[in-house]
């Protein structure tokens, strides 16, 4: 991959964990809920997301990225319990640690030396 689309990628990969811990502290209007479980499959699209970028601006540090990873969500969970108008949930942790499992096969493929 060209060095210009990996800094593009890596640039993008930054934003999006600024622009996400800023939305995570905001204040938010009730939204229209599908299914009870909403909130959650939310969180782990987001750090799918997330670690899918990531995987592209850092092809070689999969388990570095997804410690990381887990290490923010902690964080914004954290903070969120720091506001008045938002909650940390230590299952939305979890949730985000779900969706880092995309994370899973480049980490042991890194871990068995393949690829």
């Amino acid at each position: 991959m060209p060095t210009s689309v990996r800094t593009l990628l890596r640039v993008l990969f930054i934003a999006a964990l600024f622009g996400a811990f800023w939305l995570a502290l905001m204040p938010i209007e009730p939204v229209i809920k599908l299914f009870s479980w909403q909130d959650k499959v939310e969180h782990a699209l987001l750090f799918a997301g997330l670690a899918t970028l990531g995987i592209a601006a850092w092809p070689q540090r999969a388990s570095v990225l997804a410690a990381g990873l887990l290490a923010y969500g902690a964080a914004m969970e954290v903070a969120q319990s720091t506001t008045a108008y938002r909650v940390g949930d230590p299952l939305d942790w979890l949730a985000d640690a779900v969706g880092l499992l995309v994370l899973l096969p480049f980490v042991l493929r890194r871990k068995t030396g393949a690829g």
